[in-house]
């Protein structure tokens, strides 16, 4: 991933492991050693769309062309809202 970053804070890479462990997983770390965490997602059955970065992908991001992050953003909230409506009229039928 090629994107501006502003790197203030870090995870702690001794306490990786003990995140993961707990739901989270380090899908993107950076390219020259791999120690450094850049995107860290949620399980979908932990949450409909969970997805943090250490770049920012504004900067990057046109109308006709959104970043990844923001496009799965915005498909996640379709499918949640499109099941959210179905739910709706199933139990208007009963």
């Amino acid at each position: 991933i090629e994107e501006r970053h502003r790197h203030r804070f870090e995870v702690n890479p001794l306490h990786v492991d003990a995140l993961e462990k707990g739901g989270l997983r380090f899908v993107g770390k950076d390219a020259d050693k791999g120690d450094r965490m850049e995107v860290v997602e949620l399980s979908e059955a932990v949450h409909p769309y969970f997805v943090a970065t250490q770049y920012h992908p504004e900067f990057n991001s046109r109308h006709t062309r959104p970043s990844p992050p923001f496009l799965g953003l915005l498909q996640a909230a379709k499918v949640t809202s499109n099941a959210a409506a179905e739910g709706a009229s199933k139990s208007e039928l009963s």
